[in-house]
């Protein structure tokens, strides 16, 4: 759910960043969707501005994962299989899933948005994007292990499920 969550917040950021930037429409050869996402900005009247639609040179979270990613041979090599940014929304990578199949046996590796070139779709097909990474120089580079915060531990020997330890039952009288 938190995932969730810094998604939708990224990109409704990274989406009022590209509306108020007003930047010229993407060409083949240009950059991923942009990656910051300032705050949104209050006009003169106090209203909030906000992104009524999605334009042509911007995309959705939804649609961007799951983008294929092509090598320097335009064969592809993998897909964005999850998206990275800072707590203020910059992108700082995207993560991409290569080799396996149907996700079964894939690694995972960061890049930063740098490293990709948006590549247009023939015929009404989704745009891809291109690095300058063969598959087997991806799948020599570094895996990218998500953050995995450390495990709350005590140290008296306690289960950590916040509840008090608890005591045995007092015998049963004999005497009864």
């Amino acid at each position: 759910m938190l995932k969730k969550l810094m998604l939708t917040t990224a990109l409704s950021g990274l989406m009022i960043s590209a509306a108020l930037a007003q930047a010229p429409q993407m060409d083949a050869q240009s950059s991923p969707p942009a990656a910051t996402a300032p705050a949104a900005k209050a006009d003169s009247g106090g209203k909030m501005n906000v992104v009524t639609k999605q334009k042509p040179d911007q995309w959705l979270a939804s649609k961007f994962k799951g983008t294929d990613v092509l090598g320097p041979d335009d064969q592809k090599i993998g897909d964005i299989s999850d998206i990275l940014f800072d707590k203020d929304g910059k992108i700082e990578a995207y993560v991409v899933g290569v080799g396996g199949f149907l996700g079964v046996g894939s690694k995972e590796v960061a890049l930063p948005p740098s490293a990709f070139k948006v590549v247009k779709g023939e015929n009404n097909q989704a745009d891809k994007l291109k690095v300058s990474m063969n598959k087997d120089e991806l799948k020599s580079a570094a895996n990218f292990e998500p953050y995995n915060p450390p495990r709350m531990t005590t140290g008296s020997g306690a289960t950590g499920s916040g509840m008090a330890p608890r005591t045995p039952a007092a015998p049963a009288n004999p005497n009864r």
